[in-house]
């Protein structure tokens, strides 16, 4: 035996139905044609475009610097390649420097082990972690190139 539902219960039914449809589809369609790189796009394969942009803005300074200064661009590119070097290492030492007083308090205060902390400075140096190699900071994408 079929027991029959109020027509205003179909109703309401269908329009809630409806609404969670639209509460779900409207953000995935929206999230699917937004522009903007979330958060973690710094990792998704569109990495390369940002990289490359990188490259022609760096490109386009370094033409910009060669003509203001008058010298060829190639000298401009290498002295900003060198540069850059020197304050990305600068930056991975700051990081570990602080990553190491921070192991350090957590091995105080008992939250690590020594050999956690180890482990985890190792991951640091070797880039497995960001903060210790070319990170999604870096100049150079997502980990050591």
């Amino acid at each position: 035996m079929v027991k029959s539902v109020p027509r205003k219960a179909l109703l309401v039914g269908s329009a809630a139905a409806g609404v969670l449809a639209l509460g779900i589809a409207v953000p995935a369609v929206a999230l699917a044609q937004d522009p903007t790189p979330s958060p973690s796009a710094s990792a998704s394969p569109s990495a390369p475009d940002g990289e490359q942009k990188r490259a022609e803005r760096r490109d386009q300074l370094a033409e910009a610097l060669a003509a203001e200064l008058g010298i060829s661009k190639d000298k401009v590119a290498a002295a900003l390649d060198k540069v850059l070097d020197q304050m990305d290492a600068q930056a991975r030492a700051d990081r570990l420097t602080q990553l190491k007083e921070r192991l350090a308090t957590a091995v105080a205060e008992g939250k690590l082990t020594q050999a956690q902390a180890d482990a985890i400075l190792k991951a640091a140096e070797e880039g497995v972690l960001p903060g210790g190699g070319h990170g999604p900071g870096g100049r150079h994408g997502p980990g050591p190139r």
